[in-house]
């Protein structure tokens, strides 16, 4: 099973390989224009995941495949002799300092600092002499090390994604010492063969941890993309993250790109006209998602599409709705619309008739719908009725926030307008007492209502793509015209790394 996995992981370093290689990505001449999601992480983010690099360093060296080392010297009176080192692997390991710069169109520039590591493994050696060669001593060996790092990762676009390329790594030693059979004293034998293949066994430990680093480089990278890529996508809508221009390495922050395009079936989404500009984020959050009111947009279409926006109301819920005053005018109207029968014999259902219309506004987000109510009653003993049906226009400012891992929606400033209404209790339509009734519940009861069902939905949806893990603190979500930005500080989930490296090595 060791074999396989290793197999495995070998033929997918080959494939990383030849996709960095052969996969190029192209952006037009103003690529800002086709940007609808902007990811900015600033350098106290970079900071805090730092810390989660000794973690990543650990893996590369514990799942590094050192190969075999073997030589021979030439040594007066003792002939040739020649040696073997099999079986290296590291024994033990520990970080005492990791620090990361972020180089301005360059690089982000990770400086580890003293790795200790324990090498342990076998070593096999003997003399030959001018007619033969025999090899019979097998020793254990260990080599204590003290190396530092230091780790150049640049962003680049790989088939329309985010890619790392940390090839360019380097390890400085600063000791290393050869024991043999747990012998710490220096010995003529320790002494001959440290000086043999201490230099082979630098370039060996520096190829083969490199590229265990650029390949979980790599992969982390994947990871990322694939968990960005499913918190966007719910069922049959998804959200496109390809990239929109190459991502950035500033001083202060790594910021991409990302096209934001909705897709649903056969639901085509085009967009060209893009108002982000680099100025529009600051740099004193750690973490900001900036995303267009196309994709907004886009979505609320995708969701019309596949018949989400869809309310049954019944019950006591229904019952809460039409008795919210206790007047006179009230109880008669009630009476009227639902002609005695009880609320558990009755129901109300919502429904958009288009395609809801988004507005982002420094007010806050406008929704603009056409929205279709009819209220059916069901006597006992009698055909179902509908009492109640009318369409109405309705336009609602919705301000956001995002308290205690819960989403927040308030409505503030509400408009409506009837288009169709159609009532039993007045076929005429001349009755304002109904009418006027019917406005007051939408404005006072109907709107919080569907905005109070869409917190919980939305927050379970948002939890369900592990939203909840995360340690967030103090996020604002700000509105500006034609745009929304989230800005927050967070804690790294601790787990979340280890469980991806634990599945994937």
């Amino acid at each position: 099973m060791l074999w396989a996995g290793r197999m495995r992981l070998g033929t997918f370093r080959i494939l990383l390989m030849l996709v960095h290689t052969s996969a190029a990505c192209e952006f037009g001449p103003f690529p800002y224009s086709v940007t609808g999601i902007v990811c900015r992480m600033t350098k106290p983010a970079a900071l805090l995941l730092n810390q989660e690099t000794a973690q990543v360093i650990q893996a590369a060296f514990r799942n590094a495949k050192f190969p075999n080392i073997t030589g021979e010297r030439s040594m007066r009176l003792l002939g040739k002799v020649a040696y073997g080192l099999t079986n290296i692997q590291v024994n033990d390991l520990s970080i005492e300092q990791s620090e990361v710069e972020l180089k301005e169109d360059d690089a982000i520039h990770i400086a580890i600092k003293n790795v200790t590591a324990f090498f342990k493994g076998t070593l096999t050696y003997g003399y030959a002499g001018a007619w033969f060669l025999q090899l019979f001593h097998s020793v254990d060996f260990e080599i204590e090390s003290s190396i530092d790092l230091q780790i150049n990762t640049k962003l680049m676009c790989q088939k329309d994604h985010v890619a790392a390329d940390a090839s360019d790594c380097y390890l400085t030693f600063h000791k290393l010492a050869l024991h043999l059979q747990g012998e710490k004293e220096p010995g003529w034998l320790k002494q001959l063969f440290t000086d043999f293949i201490s230099f082979t066994l630098k370039l060996v430990l520096k190829s083969e941890v490199c590229n265990e680093i650029n390949f979980l480089a790599q992969m982390l990278a994947n990871f990322v993309h694939d968990l960005a890529a499913n918190f966007v996508q719910d069922e049959d809508i998804s959200v496109d993250i390809s990239l929109a221009s190459v991502p950035l390495i500033k001083a202060n922050y790594l910021e991409s790109h990302h096209k934001g395009l909705v897709l649903y079936k056969n639901y085509s989404d085009v967009f060209s006209d893009s108002v982000f500009s680099p100025s529009l984020l600051t740099e004193s959050r750690m973490l900001y998602f900036w995303l267009s009111e196309h994709t907004l947009n886009a979505l609320a279409s995708a969701a019309f599409l596949d018949k989400r926006l869809v309310l049954t109301i019944r019950g006591e819920k229904l019952q809460a709705l039409f008795e919210v005053e206790d007047t006179e005018a009230q109880r008669k109207a009630v009476q009227m619309i639902f002609q005695g029968t009880s609320y558990n014999d009755s129901v109300a259902k919502v429904w958009s008739l288009a395609h809801p219309q988004i507005s982002l506004q420094p007010e806050g987000t406008v929704v603009k719908s056409l929205v279709a109510v009819d209220v059916s009653i069901f006597p006992p003993g009698e055909e179902p009725l509908m009492v109640l049906y009318m369409e109405k226009e309705i336009m609602v400012t919705i301000q956001a926030a995002y308290v205690e891992k819960k989403l927040i929606l308030r409505p503030l400033d509400s408009r409506i307008e009837f288009k169709v209404f159609k009532c039993t209790a007045d076929p005429s339509g001349n009755d304002p007492s109904i009418r006027n009734f019917l406005q007051t519940i939408i404005s006072v009861v109907g709107i919080p209502e569907v905005i109070s069902r869409m917190e919980p939905a939305l927050t379970s949806l948002m939890n369900s793509k592990g939203l909840n893990l995360f340690e967030i603190r103090n996020p604002e979500i700000i509105t500006r015209k034609g745009y929304i930005i989230v800005q927050l500080d967070f804690s790294f989930p601790n787990h979340l790394l280890l469980d991806f490296l634990e599945k994937t090595l």
